[in-house]
């Protein structure tokens, strides 16, 4: 009865004031919706807080790596007096080699001699190259200036010599805009920018006196660039070079002018198949005239080059030439002939192909051939009147910086009178680079 009675009051009470209970019910409800209102925000600051954390060990990895680059920097680091950074480079090269008894007692025989000698096998660090590069780190009328200077030990006398000489190989300071550069330093011409692979010769380039135009000689270059499409380039080159007469034929009494300006064009065209082939062929020429005594002879060259890798296991590169007067590109000494009462220029022509076979990003095959054909009428009786090369080698990049390679040549010379020579060679190289 009196539970009854306590509910019956209940009921009345809430009865006769509904406001009561619809303030009840509201802030029921206002405590609901800031109890979920504090959940998410607490939510939030949690999920902050972690990215936060997150943030802070990337920074602290960061600075580590940073900290340890700086280290190794700074046993490594070189300035020039202007704090300029510089850069070492260059490759470290041993050569242990055996050459056939037409070598001539030359360390890098490039013809096969008349005489027969002995075979010689040997070593030599000669043929090391050292180097620097920079990049200035301000612009100049806009342009990046980068630049290089490498040499060797090669000149002067073979490995008997206790002190070689040091030589200067190539140098160069380039002014490089977005589509164009000028070059001004010491390379290779354009007849003969492309060289075959080969660790066996580096003081001279391979196939030197076989097809490869290569002698390093002071020039101004300039470089033009141009897209004509996603996929295709257009680079061409034009350069003022000087001549090195030193190395002419058989001027008898006559004095020879040791320099001469020489005018030189390349046009490059290339095309990208895809990121893993491409294709770049350029013909090129060059213009000279040599001064013997009163004559004055003309050096003209005309070549072709290119590079092509139509699918990934084959590569194709090389050039092919015909001109006259090519003595001062490292070539045979015989680029005229002088009679007491007249000169001429000996015609020639040639090249050198190299197929490639990368079996893995470590171990490449490269087979290469070359030839320097000179005109038989064109020579003087004691000439050459050929010389061909043939060679394979076998590249191992047994670390990173670390090559060795196996190669095997020979070289035959046809003499226009004497008849053909033969000399081999085999070579075992190995590269440290840096």
């Amino acid at each position: 009865m009196i539970l009854r009675a306590f509910a019956t009051a209940l009921v009345f009470a809430f009865a006769a004031q509904p406001q009561t209970v619809d303030a009840l019910v509201e802030r029921l409800d206002k405590l609901e919706r800031d109890n979920n209102a504090l959940r998410q925000e607490i939510d939030r600051l949690r999920a902050e807080l972690g990215a936060l954390k997150q943030q802070a060990t990337v920074q602290q990895e960061a600075q580590e790596i940073t900290a340890q680059r700086v280290e190794e920097q700074a046993q490594t680091k070189v300035e020039a007096a202007n704090k300029f950074p510089l850069r070492v480079r260059g490759m470290a090269l041993v050569n242990f080699f055996h050459n056939g008894p037409h070598a001539n007692g030359a360390d890098t025989p490039t013809t096969a001699s008349r005489t027969r000698g002995r075979a010689t096998s040997a070593v030599t660090f000669r043929q090391t190259v050292l180097g620097l590069e920079f990049r200035g780190p301000q612009t100049v009328f806009g342009a990046q200036v980068s630049g290089s200077i490498f040499g060797d030990f090669y000149e002067g006398n073979t490995e008997t010599t206790q002190y070689p000489n040091a030589r200067l190989r190539t140098a160069e300071v380039v002014f490089d805009w977005k589509s164009r550069s000028l070059m001004f330093g010491q390379e290779k011409a354009l007849v003969g920018l492309r060289d075959p692979t080969s660790l066996s010769y580096s003081g001279v380039s391979p196939f030197t006196a076989a097809g490869n135009l290569w002698r390093w000689q002071p020039q101004i270059r300039f470089e033009q660039r141009a897209a004509l499409g996603p996929a295709t380039k257009l680079r061409a080159q034009a350069a003022l070079l000087q001549t090195n007469e030193d190395s002419a034929g058989n001027p008898g009494t006559l004095s020879v002018e040791r320099r001469r300006p020489a005018l030189e064009g390349r046009l490059e065209l290339a095309h990208e198949f895809d990121t893993a082939r491409r294709l770049e062929i350029a013909p090129s020429f060059h213009v000279s005239t040599s001064h013997i005594g009163p004559f004055s002879l003309p050096s003209r060259v005309f070549a072709v080059d290119w590079f092509a890798n139509p699918v990934r296991l084959l590569e194709f590169s090389g050039v092919v030439y015909t001109g006259e007067n090519l003595h001062h590109f490292g070539a045979f000494r015989q680029g005229f002939v002088v009679t007491p009462t007249s000169a001429r220029t000996v015609r020639s022509r040639g090249g050198w192909a190299q197929v490639s076979v990368p079996f893995h990003a470590r171990v490449s095959l490269n087979l290469i051939a070359g030839t320097m054909d000179d005109r038989n009428r064109d020579l003087a009786a004691t000439m050459i009147a050929s010389n061909r090369t043939a060679a394979a080698n076998l590249l191992f990049r047994i670390a990173p910086n670390i090559l060795v390679a196996l190669e095997a040549m020979q070289i035959r010379t046809d003499y226009l009178t004497g008849g053909a020579k033969k000399n081999p060679r085999y070579d075992l190289s190995i590269a440290y680079q840096f």
